[in-house]
């Protein structure tokens, strides 16, 4: 936007007329940010149906469009030709504001998102604290939608969505001050001579923040978490849990607004993971090359989009991942994470980022040492991560299959696919042995 300014401001319109053109560009650009965000959720809903699918030995959506790709939009069409219901006793002003009020807290955020070195509509000079302040409004749109429902499923759902959101984000608070204590900075992208967070990193990965120091790791951990759960997505969807409260704060929603509830959640899926991928991995930086080479070539700045895009949608994949791995907890220990765990050790790294800062001079042999100890430790943790995953599929005997585009095929059964080395199964392969 500071770029559209300047160039308005060169043209001899007068006071008025430069002030009606850049009203319009904010809002062409507000426009083109809604969109991309809402492509983006769509997008998600489908790889996340996909990844379920993977989860749960089947295929997933596979008939509308190549791959199923056209799913979201069907589901879409499907969710803007049902009825809008208001119950009776709703409160309906707040009833219709509420899904609203939730998607700008949401949308909102992505005019900061720095998907490339010009690729930002907005490089506001408290970008980090601006988004941390827009996304708080989803807490208030959960909260009004349970109230304004008149239904107590919902009533509960929205009062467990503010306690939830408000205490998880002094952690997710704290993880972000990390990474603004090392940086020094507020702002995402900066200048050449005012680098933000993203310029202060590199495109190495021991040029990361993220292996900064083991107190900038353990940082990492605390914000993914919290943003984790305050995206409400699983193990911490206790606002909309459906084994105890129908459908939480959205019970009574249906037709689009029901589905304003979906997009915001899968929008905030992305949005969590670019403001990762800003804080700690580099966001645009691509390895062997400095911003300013960026600077001079498009098809460079295109590679950092294409960069960024990929740091973010291994985010995306990770937290799609968790949600369908890990069993649901209880309120108890959602809270009992939060203030026990999270909050403490936010806390301590904090106060070790800031210790480290003080003792360590910046690029100095130690410094360099441990960026480089912290990143080789990531790493291998890792590589066991994944070896132990391999662990248990050779283990389990099941037929691996990575395959998330597969269509699916029609074939005669194969007893062997449906193998399982315990149970029923395992007792009559015995008894025929």
């Amino acid at each position: 936007m500071h770029s559209i300014y300047q160039a308005i401001e060169q043209l001899s319109l007068g006071p008025w007329g430069r002030d009606i053109l850049f009203a319009l560009a904010v809002l062409v650009v507000a426009a083109a940010v809604f969109m991309v965000a809402l492509t983006i959720a769509g997008v998600l809903v489908w790889v996340e149906r996909r990844v379920a699918g993977r989860v749960q030995s089947r295929i997933g959506p596979n008939r509308v469009g190549p791959i199923g790709i056209l799913q979201w939009l069907a589901d879409g069409l499907k969710l803007f030709m049902k009825e809008d219901l208001i119950p009776e006793c709703a409160d309906r002003p707040l009833y219709r504001l509420a899904p609203y009020l939730l998607m700008v807290g949401v949308f909102g955020a992505f005019a900061a998102v720095p998907f490339g070195q010009a690729l930002i509509a907005a490089d506001l000079n408290v970008g980090i604290l601006y988004i941390l302040a827009v996304t708080s409004l989803s807490a208030v749109g959960i909260l009004m939608s349970g109230w304004a429902s008149n239904n107590k499923w919902s009533l509960l759902g929205g009062i467990r969505s503010a306690a939830q959101i408000v205490s998880y984000e002094v952690p997710a608070a704290l993880g972000v001050l990390s990474v603004v204590l090392l940086a020094g900075t507020l702002q995402m992208n900066g200048t050449e001579m005012a680098p933000g967070i993203i310029r202060s990193q590199g495109g190495w990965p021991w040029q990361w923040y993220i292996f900064h120091n083991p107190f900038a790791l353990v940082a990492f951990f605390v914000y993914f978490t919290a943003a984790v759960a305050e995206g409400n997505r699983t193990p911490f969807d206790l606002p909309e849990a459906e084994s105890e409260l129908v459908a939480g704060f959205n019970t009574e929603y249906s037709g689009m607004r029901f589905a304003g509830f979906f997009l915001a959640e899968f929008a905030n899926v992305y949005l969590m993971s670019a403001v990762a991928t800003t804080l700690f991995f580099g966001g645009w930086q691509v390895p062997g090359l400095t911003p300013a080479e960026m600077q001079s070539s498009p098809w460079l700045q295109l590679l950092g989009l294409a960069v960024f895009v990929a740091k973010a949608g291994v985010g995306c994949f990770v937290v799609v991942w968790i949600r369908w791995t890990f069993p649901r907890l209880r309120v108890d220990q959602l809270m009992g994470l939060c203030y026990r765990y999270l909050i403490p050790i936010g806390f301590a790294c904090l106060l070790g980022n800031a210790a480290y800062l003080l003792l360590v001079p910046a690029g100095s042999l130690a410094d360099n040492v441990v960026h480089w100890a912290t990143a080789a430790f990531g790493l291998l943790v890792l590589a066991l991560f994944f070896w132990r995953v391999g662990y248990h599929l050779r283990r389990s005997g099941e037929r691996l299959d990575l395959d998330l585009l597969a269509r699916g095929r029609r074939g005669p059964f194969e007893p062997r696919w449906q193998h399982r080395a315990w149970g029923a199964h395992r007792r009559q392969a015995a008894k025929e042995a």
